[in-house]
């Protein structure tokens, strides 16, 4: 990496609780170019010394990405540059590859974000197989729900993650859901209301909520079940290595729990820093990397597809 500019929307976005689509469109067109600058100027190159350009076209919010895809499309065809377009999610596997260059293919992933939960068989760069997924919400989104109803507000999953530090993880039996015929999907609904539920029993009953160890105990029941469903598919599947990739893989419990039930297992396991875990530009460069060496191109009809399977 030469360079990884990263302009965060965090701030703006903390006083309305969440991401405002509208905001984050025109936010993207007022830095797209700055940022580009920067991270030229960083790595001492020009466009010119660019081999290809590499953009996200879903999924994601569909203003940013046509922000980003309309940039790309622009840049491609003036310096007549091949054009690279690149899955989200694919990118933040192959975070995975930036620091941890012993890690090739083929490993278990989980992913783990704002709007995805994932385990995924990586049989070779470019190719997944989904062995398991959320059935409604992912656990980044029930961490930011939770966060914002014990009144921690937006981003949610950085400040349980800290809040948990100080409460007991066992305070509270939550709910680890388990799915019918489907070891390894996910369910997250369930929790986040039985967490709303207890609160609600408090307020009804004046009781008073110790916000640290709701936080706590909400926390380790997400962590437990991902976990248990990682470690049990990558043994089931014979593979021992498990990477983790998304937003939430910057969770130090998840970290933790992973770390150990790894090792009982014999399980060898990476993660990249916390700075490649949420959005970036690396992640998608590294992606962007293995398609275009397996001579991937796309036309400059390339267009974004916010719900991309």
């Amino acid at each position: 990496i030469l360079s990884n500019i990263i302009n965060s929307q965090i701030a703006i976005h903390t006083e309305y609780g969440g991401v405002v689509p509208e905001i984050a469109s025109r936010k993207h067109i007022e830095n797209i170019n700055p940022v580009i600058r920067m991270a030229l100027d960083e790595a001492g190159v020009t466009l010119d010394d660019i081999d290809a350009i590499g953009v996200t076209y879903g999924p994601g919010l569909v203003g940013a990405l046509l922000v980003g895809v309309a940039e790309a499309k622009a840049i491609a065809f003036a310096k007549n540059k091949p054009l690279v377009g690149v899955h989200h999610i694919e990118g933040h596997i192959s975070a995975n590859y930036v620091e941890n260059k012993e890690l090739e293919p083929p490993f278990v992933a989980l992913v783990v974000s704002g709007g995805h939960t994932h385990l995924v068989k990586v049989n070779d760069y470019g190719e997944y197989e989904i062995v398991g997924r959320t059935r409604d919400d992912a656990a980044g989104e029930a961490f930011d729900k939770v966060a914002r109803a014990i009144g921690l507000g937006y981003p949610g999953g950085p400040k349980i993650d800290k809040l948990a530090k100080e409460g007991n993880p066992h305070a509270i039996e939550f709910p680890r859901a388990k799915i019918e015929g489907c070891e390894y999907d996910f369910s997250f609904s369930g929790v986040k209301s039985a967490v709303l539920n207890y609160l609600n029993g408090c307020e009804m009953k004046g009781i008073e909520v110790n916000r640290a160890d709701v936080a706590a105990s909400f926390q380790q029941a997400v962590v437990d079940v991902l976990v248990g469903k990682a470690v049990s598919a990558a043994g089931k599947l014979g593979e021992k290595r498990i990477a983790v990739a998304g937003g939430v893989a910057s969770n130090s419990a998840l970290r933790a729990a992973m770390k150990q039930a790894c090792d009982e297992a014999g399980i060898a396991l990476c993660y990249p820093s916390p700075i490649f875990c949420t959005d970036n530009a690396a992640m998608i460069a590294s992606q962007g990397y293995y398609e275009y060496m397996a001579g991937t191109r796309h036309d400059l009809d390339l267009n974004a597809i916010p719900n991309l399977k």
